[in-house]
Order: structure tokens, then C-alpha cells, then sequence
């Protein structure tokens, strides 16, 4: 599905053990993997200066993934010093990378709002998707459970299908990425669509909505169903939030990939949260944003 990834981690996300996990990630169909960790500037009177010290001691942690690489796997290690965002970007642009990983941690929306998010700015400037790992998630696994997770890092996913532009959109890119998959990768997809009725009054049963929605779903199941796919297709009525989150746990997923506009970071949104950012931020599922195609 994807084939060139770059894994940033600050070293409290997990995400650092996996430079010992390179023959796993590739059997997930990745030909190319960046490790990259950007240190900040240290300030000296107002004047900013490069803590050389944490970058060696970050390229000498970071290196251990050069040590074990499979042949026609391309591993590199990159270690920056300034503004995250802008580092991360310049790398992306360098390697042609398809999708970057990051761990996100748990964070509440105002904290978004006086603090900032890392994830929410990229998600807001990338032209690629980004794949969040709760650190909780990874950095409880024995070695053994994460050298298969690496192994199937995008085996199933979990796609909220609502019929908008939007929604439509997001097949599609789906369907290109599947067209082009390596043999280990993608293999299954629920389509899932749950119908927000609170504060609703219905003219119609509630039998008959979730009818009208799977056979909505049909033809997109079709469409996948096409490019050699398992397709689930799942319907019902509820807070979608919280019912997504249920049938990620119910359904044998590896990450839920969602698409938005943007993860707007403006105060309009402490009243009104878009679904996406909802789902990033409540999922302990790895979560995949699509952003829109630039």
C-alpha cells in the first residue's frame, strides 16, 4: 500500500524501537524507511544554538536500524535541529516519502489550543497521508507482538463511509494506493456508516435507514471488492464517534483511516470539532488522515 515511510520520534513515543524491527516494516510492502528525530534550538540569550550533543547521541540511537536491512530495502537516518513541522516537511520533500508515522499522544482539545499539536500543523501543510500510534499502544508490546504489527501495519482498515464528496474521495485514494500494493500489504477494509440520529425525530424505522445505508455502501464494496479486497460492510444508528470506536474493537483492524478538509486548530472549532480530528485524537487505534490531494 505504501512503500517509502518516514518514522519520526522524539524518543517518548515508542516509535524508536523500531529500528530494530526493518525486516518486519518491509515485509509490509515499505521499500524505503527514514528514521528522522529533529532536536530543538537551544536558546542562549534570546540567540538560538544547535545542541550537538543530543543529535550525535540521537544519530548513535537512531543507526541501530542500518545494522539489519534486507536487500532492495533502501534505510536511512536523519537527525535535524530547529522547527519540527518545517524539518519534517524538507525531509518528505527529499525522499518522496508516501506516508509519515508518528506516536500522538493523548491530548485534550484546549490543550491543542494553548499548547499546539505537532500532528494537527501537519496535517494541515502535508500532501501525504500521516499514520498516528498512540506511545502507550507500541511501547507496551513485547518484541515478538511488534514484529508482527510491523508486519501488518496496513493488513485491515477501518473506513467511515458517510456517501459525501468526501467520503468518495477517500475510496478513491484507497483504491490507488490498493492498486499498487505489495503483496503483504492491504488485504481487507470495513466500510462502516453509522447513522447520527440524537436529538432526531425519525418518520422512517430505524431498520429501514440502516437498509438505505448498506445498500449505499454496495457499489463502493463492489469497487474494491474489484481490486482483489475483502470488503465488510457494517450499518447502524448512534453517536458516530463512539460507534466507531466500538467497531474498531469489534472488527479485526490494524488502523481506521480517515479524511477531512483539515484539522483546523481555530477557536471555532472547541465548540464544533470535526469528526476527523475527533477520531485522531480519541482513537487508541493507529489512525491514518488523508489529507486532500494538493
Amino acid at each position: 500500500m505504501f512503500h517509502k515511510i518516514l518514522i519520526c520520534t522524539d524518543f517518548q513515543d515508542g516509535l524508536q524501537r523500531l529500528v530494530r524491527f526493518v525486516p518486519a516494516l518491509a515485509k509490509s510492502g515499505l521499500q524505503q524507511i527514514i528514521f528522522c528525530h529533529v532536536v530543538p534550538l537551544l536558546t542562549d540569550r534570546d540567540i538560538p544554538k544547535v545542541d550537538t550533543r543530543k543529535m550525535e547521541t540521537a544519530q548513535e540511537r537512531l543507526s541501530v536500524a542500518l545494522e539489519n536491512v534486507p536487500e532492495g530495502v533502501d534505510v536511512k537516518v536523519e537527525v535535524g535541529s530547529g522547527r519540527f513541522v518545517d524539518t519534517v516537511l524538507k525531509w518528505i520533500d527529499t525522499y518522496q516519502s508516501d506516508l509519515v508515522l508518528l506516536g500522538m499522544q493523548q491530548r485534550t482539545l484546549l490543550n491543542e489550543k494553548l499548547f499546539g499539536s505537532n500532528t494537527v500543523e501537519l496535517t494541515q501543510r502535508l500532501g501525504i497521508p500521516l499514520m498516528s500510534i498512540r506511545p502507550p499502544l507500541i511501547s507496551t508490546y513485547t518484541n515478538e507482538e511488534l514484529e508482527l504489527r510491523c508486519q501488518h501495519l496496513f493488513r485491515s482498515l477501518l473506513i467511515p463511509y458517510d456517501g459525501s464528496n468526501e467520503g468518495n474521495a477517500l475510496l478513491d485514494r484507497i483504491a490507488e494506493y490498493a492498486r499498487n500494493r505489495s503483496a503483504n500489504s492491504l488485504q481487507e477494509c470495513v466500510l462502516v456508516q453509522v447513522l447520527d440520529t440524537a436529538g432526531q425525530r425519525r418518520a422512517v424505522r430505524q431498520e429501514d435507514c440502516v437498509a438505505t445505508a448498506r445498500q449505499q455502501m454496495e457499489p463502493m464494496k463492489a469497487k474494491l471488492e474489484a481490486l482483489g479486497l475483502q470488503v465488510q460492510i457494517e450499518a447502524r444508528e448512534g453517536d458516530p464517534l463512539a460507534e466507531l470506536l466500538e467497531m474498531a474493537i469489534e472488527y479485526d483492524i490494524t488502523a481506521i483511516a480517515i479524511a477531512a478538509r483539515t484539522l483546523s486548530n481555530k477557536l471555532l472549532d472547541w465548540s464544533r470539532p470535526k469528526f476527523s480530528a475527533q477520531v485522531l485524537r480519541s482513537s487508541w487505534h493507529p489512525v491514518i488522515f488523508f489529507p486532500p490531494k494538493r
